[in-house]
């Protein structure tokens, strides 16, 4: 059983997470839930691979051999029933790397691009530095669970003759996992309109019990042909500093003119030689450290939910169905988004993502990392707790 529990100083290691507040406006002494990245240390075998790549001493061009492609293939194929071969791959550094270029790819300057609201802002990043214009579906929040307006979703596509739909599967910041269902209707309607249905599925290792991440492209044969899937072992394993994501292709086309643009973009053939040995490793060695650590956090979660009804229950938890990340609801304290930020630095000595940066339906919203020892999430919430309570001293604590 790994030591979850450990906490791991990742102060003055250049870490965006603990070290980001120097150069990011923030004071000192805030305690860090926010970056999706987690305080864990990654699994032996691929911290044995890292360390075994550099005593070699040779860091010259590498490649991903066969090796490679064989763990992607049977992480998927046994974890998702997704059966891939090599010829389905295209590696990038990163899903949202992945997303700029598929943009530039499938579509023109100031073609309409869909994406849900609230959700992980980079989206937005990607729409628009690329010259395209964003439409928005906002998600229906109805008695603690996020639903899809699957009218106002076809009537958009109409509309504004949306040319790629980015999808969040599992769904980032509100731990919403799709069912078969809800993706089945997706994909019939993005079919129907001929829309390219990007699929961000960079957290599909990481759902709940009583819930199963479905693959885009399992869900009905038709949407191979009109859907790009993106993963990466970066979230699963804590393995994001190394940059290496796999994209997944079903259709020849669509890769060919993909891997075109990739290459005019200036990236890489491969990803970078650690990136490769830490893949192989967490794919074919990480199956128990992943089964673990989704068991630790299962604890963290129902901690922060016991604790909020508890000693804050006009604070909500959006019950997650996956996702290391807890979707939160402060809107009972009655606070603006403005208010409701300088309060979680300013009183709470909190950093945590602010739910307003996630768009539409997101202001009054946080999003807490739950991929932390339980000591430094129970101190987040003892610190939040008593923020509150110094607000309101006139207020007994429940029992």
């Amino acid at each position: 059983m790994e030591n979850f529990d450990q906490v791991i100083s990742r102060e003055n290691t250049s870490c965006v997470k603990w070290d980001g507040w120097k150069n990011m406006n923030k004071p000192e002494g805030l305690l860090p839930l926010w970056v999706a990245d987690m305080d864990f240390q990654a699994p032996d075998a691929v911290i044995e691979a890292i360390s075994k790549k550099a005593a070699h001493g040779i860091f010259g061009y590498g490649f991903c051999d066969h090796e490679y492609y064989g763990a992607v293939s049977s992480w998927m194929n046994k974890r998702h029933n997704l059966i891939i071969a090599q010829e389905n791959v295209v590696t990038t550094p990163g899903v949202i790397a992945a997303l700029n270029i598929a943009v530039n790819t499938f579509s023109q300057i100031n073609d309409a691009i869909m994406i849900n609201k609230p959700v992980y802002y980079p989206f937005d990043q990607v729409v628009e530095q690329n010259g395209r214009k964003k439409v928005e579906c906002p998600m229906i929040f109805k008695d603690g669970h996020y639903l899809m307006d699957f009218s106002l979703f076809e009537q958009k596509i109409i509309n504004h003759k949306v040319k790629i739909f980015i999808l969040c599967n599992p769904y980032n910041p509100i731990g919403k996992v799709w069912t078969r269902a809800e993706l089945k209707k997706i994909g019939e309607i993005c079919l129907k309109h001929e829309v390219l249905v990007i699929s961000d599925e960079i957290h599909m290792d990481f759902v709940f019990k009583n819930h199963v991440h479905i693959p885009f492209v399992n869900v009905d044969k038709r949407f191979k042909d009109i859907c790009v899937i993106a993963t990466s072992p970066s979230k699963t394993f804590n393995l994001a500093g190394l940059q290496c994501a796999n994209i997944l292709f079903f259709n020849d086309d669509l890769k060919e003119r993909f891997v075109a643009t990739k290459r005019k973009s200036g990236f890489t053939d491969e990803p970078n030689i650690m990136a490769i040995e830490a893949t192989k490793a967490a794919y074919l060695h990480g199956k128990k450290w992943l089964d673990d650590l989704i068991g630790y956090v299962e604890k963290n979660k129902s901690c922060l939910r016991t604790f909020l009804a508890k000693h804050i229950p006009e604070v909500k938890l959006v019950e997650p169905e996956g996702l290391y990340l807890a979707w939160v609801d402060f809107t009972g304290l009655d606070m603006d988004h403005e208010q409701l930020e300088a309060f979680m630095i300013n009183e709470a000595k909190l950093w945590l993502d602010e739910g307003y940066i996630f768009g539409i339906g997101g202001a009054g919203f946080e999003r807490i990392n739950l991929a932390v020892p339980q000591s430094v999430l129970k101190e987040a919430l003892c610190r939040l707790n008593l923020a509150i309570k110094n607000r309101n001293p006139h207020e007994s604590t429940p029992n």
